[in-house]
């Protein structure tokens, strides 16, 4: 079966996350797992980061929304990611966590 675009741009990010050697955790949701969570949760250089995918032009869901502002006030760092930025994700990560952006 084809991967969906969203697929597509989650692959992408887990492989520059990988690149830059970020510790990542995909949670699932429904069921037991929290509605609205980020698709990607990542630790790098101490620093906490939710990465949001989307594609085609896909909008976050309200809820989405919320839990991405929950991630920055709580002092985290945030990422909405699609296929025309997804290449760029370790530089803005990197960016945010060293201070340059």
């Amino acid at each position: 079966m084809a991967d969906t675009p969203e697929k597509k741009v989650k692959r992408k990010v887990m492989e520059q996350l990988k690149m830059i050697k970020a510790y990542t955790v995909t949670p699932m949701t429904g069921g037991y797992g929290n509605s609205g969570v980020p698709d990607v949760l990542c630790c790098y250089e101490g620093r906490f980061i939710g990465i949001e995918c989307k594609a085609n032009g896909g909008k976050p869901t309200a809820l989405q929304i919320h839990n991405l502002n929950m991630i920055k006030n709580a002092g985290g760092i945030t990422f909405l990611i699609n296929e025309s930025n997804v290449d760029d994700l370790s530089d803005m990560i990197k960016r945010r966590v060293y201070g340059t952006a």
